[in-house]
């Protein structure tokens, strides 16, 4: 496991003062575990000594030790091939394409692999801000993830009112933060390549105190640095492309968990939608 992925592991489990310094490694990292540990602390709104206690948890014994292995890890992560590079590496390696059972068996992997990734809490968190009546909810995703958005937005329209999707260029994004409140909820799905006009949406977000539910790899988008949640998924399939399949399986979990937790509201939504789909008229007091 990475650095990031052993952090996620243990988020759920950590005292109150290391789950701080925890949050605050994942929002700023890599800079933030390449830092003094002083520097860390202040980060964390902690003391040395907590980082030092997160850092020994991880199984570090000292804090150089720690950021020899963060230094590697981000020295990997740049390291990350295009999908050229990758359709290259696959076709040198095995030129056959890999049948209905590897392809399978190679998405189990993932799927169970991301079960590991991500902690309860975490998806807790996710589906209790993704449920907050009171705040509207975005959703967007890049290139090859905003079907994901837009198919959570599609469900989750029906389950609670104020559900928005942004859509068109991203020069008509800031038309449609205008109405957003502070407290405001916006899902955004950003895996490696990671997009830059994506990176800069998350810093307006948190600029207007808007709450940010981040789906990603386990390398983690820039994005990370602004979200208040952060899921990862394992998306690494052997091949060409990067699978999209966990990413969809956690976006069906976090619809079924927020469906159930507004199921009051949700049914009463749904008969209004099967009335208006049969055409039929409110009956009169």
């Amino acid at each position: 496991m990475t650095i990031r992925e052993q952090v996620h592991a243990k988020l759920g489990a950590l005292p109150g003062a290391e789950k701080k310094v925890a949050h605050a490694f994942l929002a700023l990292y890599p800079s933030a575990g390449l830092s003094t540990i002083a520097e860390l602390a202040k980060a964390a709104g902690t003391s040395a000594p907590t980082v030092l206690r997160f850092v020994t948890r991880l199984g570090f014994e000292s804090y150089p030790e720690f950021q020899r292995a963060l230094r590697d890890e981000v020295q990997a992560q740049m390291a990350s091939p295009s999908p050229l590079e990758r359709g290259r590496s696959t076709k040198s390696i095995q030129p056959d394409t890999p049948g209905l059972t590897t392809s399978f068996a190679g998405v189990a992997a993932n799927l169970d692999a991301t079960l590991k990734a991500i902690p309860e809490s975490e998806f807790d968190a996710a589906c209790e801000l993704m449920s907050d009546p009171k705040s509207a909810c975005y959703f967007l995703g890049g290139r090859f993830t905003d079907f994901i958005a837009g198919y959570m937005a599609a469900h989750l329209r029906i389950i609670r009112p104020n559900v928005r999707r942004f859509t068109g260029q991203t020069s008509t994004w800031h038309d449609q933060l205008l109405d957003m409140k502070p407290g405001d909820v916006v899902v955004l799905f950003d895996i490696r390549r990671y997009q830059t006009d994506l990176v800069r949406l998350g810093e307006i977000l948190l600029e207007r105190r808007a709450r940010i539910v981040l789906i990603t790899d386990p390398w983690l988008s820039p994005l990370a640095r602004s979200a208040h949640v952060v899921l990862p998924c394992v998306v690494e399939a052997g091949r060409t492309w990067d699978s999209s399949v966990p990413l969809l399986a956690l976006a069906e979990a976090l619809i079924d968990r927020v469906s159930r937790r507004q199921w009051s509201n949700a049914q009463n939504r749904m008969q209004a939608l099967e009335d208006i789909h049969w055409n039929k008229t409110p009956q009169q007091d």
